[in-house]
């Protein structure tokens, strides 16, 4: 038992200088964090959406960011980025309609030694739709005016149609895409530019993103029994 106790000794003592050392160090340090002064800032930061379904779609026109609060040392917080902040929502959801979501300090994704104080909005209101994809016509935009005398003879299109994806509501709602700005003015027989088609709906997404060729032929007017 003494040669296990004089063994145990003999551990403790041994490097004790070096061991004391890294004590006071380590008790400096702690002293050192804990008598640096409080700060305490307000990050904005979007909203991370995990676990979303796959046929389902987010059907909210405004999804709303989250302000952080956060407290700790001034040092901390004065080395702070946005990017070393994230939100992350689990979205536990299977059916179409609008849910209620808590944001808790622990759904923050933040540096340990910093504290989160709030969480602003606490609740976001989210609503959801099944995903729906079809294809519409798509419509160019004319703009400007003709050369006197001239109109209109035929105006072709490829691809005349174009594929769309999104919430199912807003996608039936969508009548058609629409081109870029084709302008006319002085045309008097034939010209083909490359445009690009969008839709306004901003929570439909065109899915083929070609560019369309249009080509329009302009003709004269001919006068009635002329």
């Amino acid at each position: 038992m003494s040669k296990g106790i004089s063994s145990l000794g003999r551990s403790i003592l041994h490097n004790l200088g070096l061991k004391l050392v890294s004590l006071v160090l380590a008790v400096g340090l702690w002293l050192a964090v804990t008598k640096q002064p409080s700060a305490e800032v307000a990050v904005e930061v979007p909203i991370a959406f995990e676990n979303m379904p796959g046929n389902l779609e987010i059907s909210s026109v405004d999804v709303p960011k989250a302000q952080i609060r956060l407290r700790g040392p001034e040092r901390e917080i004065r080395r702070l980025q946005s990017s070393d902040i994230s939100v992350d929502l689990w979205l536990d959801v299977t059916r179409p309609g609008e849910r209620t979501f808590d944001l808790a300090s622990h759904e923050v994704h933040h540096p340990r030694a910093l504290q989160v104080v709030q969480v602003i909005p606490s609740q976001v209101r989210l609503a959801f739709d099944v995903r729906a994809t079809r294809q519409v016509p798509i419509q160019p935009r004319l703009v400007g005016t003709l050369a006197p005398g001239y109109q209109i003879g035929r105006i072709v299109v490829e691809p005349s149609v174009i594929s769309i994806v999104g919430p199912e509501k807003r996608v039936e709602a969508v009548e058609s895409a629409i081109t870029d700005p084709v302008d006319i003015t002085g045309v008097m027989n034939r010209i083909t530019l490359i445009r690009n088609a969008y839709i306004a709906d901003p929570l439909v997404q065109v899915t083929n993103l070609d560019q369309v060729r249009i080509t329009i032929t302009v003709e004269r007017v001919v006068p009635n029994g002329g």
